[in-house]
């Protein structure tokens, strides 16, 4: 379907300051997709929300003026949280053309398929006017992304055959995991005959920054790889994945990715038995499973900065416990300019939000009695 297996997701972009995901280091990403086009890779995934909503402009800034239209394959998606009528669909799909600057969108998905979504989704006649889009020359092809169970997935896919992608969460940790359940939704793609594009191949940075032993068996298959080349090249390895998508962050990272995806060779049998030991090792030592996706904080009422609370919360779980921690230094610096956790006022529109369907009211009181 593709002839390099790598996509750039634009969610998780270089920022000038660390701590507002706004802040897009405009300079450094120009570096970078011009680093990724030079390697042959085209492929690049926006959506609304992303960046606090400014991923999309970022398109126009550092892709579309910049490169004929033709050179690139660009997706992005119909937020769901925004419909709030019918003519809301062509409003948002106009500025969204207008944000990118792409004239047409290759791909058009609807964003985040669920029980709650699907409603909407349903209400306002969403899977209809997705397909006139392509009809009409809008756009050239129609998925949806979703974050839900295998059973639901069967049953979009099956009443609604006309979309010819689906985006899935897919890593090693998550293959077996009852809730996010990678492998049997990826069966289910596999059993409509839909390709499967792949979002969070490396778990929003879990699984680079993994456990001493953990660590330690992946060292062992290959020193010279580095440690998320392991996750992003597991899926990559699936027969039916036509892409992965891969947040990067820095020059650094993309480097590494463009370098072992560009000749890409699916990884062994033995190969994806150590890392099944390794997703073990992982989920024994993780507290708060979060990706830091941060869609949770597009509508926090209290201006919480959840992923980044939950980060620490996971780091100082490891800490030998004494009067302070380095984490409990950033938690104190974060909370001076944001929310602090028991600022919260459990409105729930986080969890509506959250991929993972964590239930972040009740982990909030968790790092608030940590950290406060």
């Amino acid at each position: 379907m593709f002839e390099k297996k790598l996509g750039f997701g634009l969610m998780r972009l270089p920022h000038t300051d660390p701590d507002n995901e706004g802040t897009i280091d405009y300079e450094l990403l120009k570096k970078m997709v011009d680093t990724f086009m030079e390697r042959g890779f085209n492929y690049f995934d926006t959506a609304w929300m992303y960046n606090r909503n400014k991923s999309e402009g970022a398109v126009k800034e550092v892709l579309t003026s910049r490169y004929p239209r033709e050179s690139f394959i660009l997706t992005t998606k119909l937020p769901n949280y925004k419909l709030k009528s019918l003519e809301d669909r062509d409003k948002i799909f106009e500025t969204q053309l207008e944000r990118t600057g792409a004239g047409y969108f290759d791909y058009y998905f609807l964003h985040d398929i669920n029980q709650q979504s699907l409603v909407n989704f349903e209400k306002y006649d969403c899977f209809t006017w997705i397909k006139e889009l392509k009809a009409q020359g809008k756009v050239r092809h129609i998925g949806f992304s979703f974050h839900e169970s295998a059973e639901l997935l069967d049953k979009v896919l099956t009443e609604h055959p006309e979309f010819e992608v689906v985006q899935l969460q897919i890593n090693y940790l998550d293959w077996e995991d009852a809730g996010v359940q990678s492998r049997a939704c990826y069966e289910v793609a596999k059993k409509h005959g839909k390709p499967v594009f792949v979002m969070e191949p490396v778990k929003g940075g879990s699984l680079a920054n993994v456990p001493p032993k953990a660590e330690e068996l992946l060292r062992g298959l290959d020193p010279s790889m580095s440690i998320p080349s392991w996750a992003i090249r597991f899926a990559a390895s699936l027969d039916n994945v036509a892409l992965v998508l891969s947040g990067m962050s820095n020059i650094e990272q993309l480097l590494d990715n463009t370098d072992y995806m560009a000749d890409f060779k699916p990884l062994t049998e033995p190969e994806v038995a150590v890392l099944f030991e390794v997703a073990k090792v992982i989920n024994d030592d993780i507290a708060i499973p979060c990706t830091g996706c941060a869609y949770c904080i597009v509508d926090c009422p209290m201006n919480i900065p959840i992923p980044k609370y939950f980060t620490l919360y996971n780091a100082d779980q490891h800490e030998i416990k004494k009067s302070w921690t380095a984490q409990s230094i950033y938690y104190d610096s974060l909370a001076e300019h944001h929310g602090k956790a028991s600022a919260c006022i459990e409105c729930g529109n986080c969890e509506k939000m959250c991929p993972q369907r964590l239930h972040i009211r009740e982990l909030l009181k968790d790092v608030a009695k940590q950290f406060e």
